[in-house]
This record gives C-alpha cells, sequence and structure tokens, in this order.
C-alpha cells in the first residue's frame, strides 16, 4: 500500500464493463513523511469515495484490479482506504 493525497478527478464518459459507476481521481503519491513523490497517478476509486484534498492509502497492479467491487477490471492503481492519521515517531500528521 502507498499513501497519496486526492487532487482532482477525471471525467471519463465511457468506461470499459466493470468500472461504471466507479470514481477516477487523481492522486500525488507522497512519502511518509507527506511529501509529493513521483508522477501524479489516476485510481480508481470503487470502496473509499475519496474527495478532493483528502489522504488515502492505494494499491497497484493486480491488487488494484481485485480492490474494486467487480475484480479483474483493468485498472493499474485503487484507492481502498481513507486515512484519519499517521503517527511517525510520535508526531501526528494529518
Amino acid at each position: 500500500m502507498q499513501l497519496g493525497r486526492v487532487i482532482g478527478t477525471v471525467v471519463a464518459t465511457a468506461k470499459v464493463d466493470g468500472l461504471e459507476g466507479v470514481k477516477l481521481l487523481l492522486v500525488q503519491p507522497l512519502t511518509k513523511h507527506l511529501e509529493p513523490k513521483g508522477e501524479v497517478i489516476v485510481a480508481a476509486d470503487g470502496v473509499a469515495m475519496a474527495g478532493e484534498g483528502e489522504l488515502v492509502y492505494y494499491v497497484s497492479s493486480r491488487e488494484a484490479s481485485l480492490a474494486l467491487p467487480q475484480t479483474f477490471v483493468p485498472v493499474d492503481d485503487a484507492i481502498v482506504g481513507l486515512v484519519d492519521e499517521i503517527a511517525l515517531h510520535g508526531e501526528d500528521r494529518r
């Protein structure tokens, strides 16, 4: 699992079977210190219902295709949860 912050949405009027009703979100991957890491990704969100600005955790590759209501759909990344807080060496990070 990896950390990321939702920074926007993707609107797609045509989707492959199995992705109907699944939100596509722009996510900035983050380090454990919540600093930007790498390129922005598009992640499918079929379970967490994340919104812009929220801290999320996501999975990639095969795990992403298993994380949606209909499994084995063609996605590279999928959001699997919302992060409430991170405690790192006694510090809370939100």
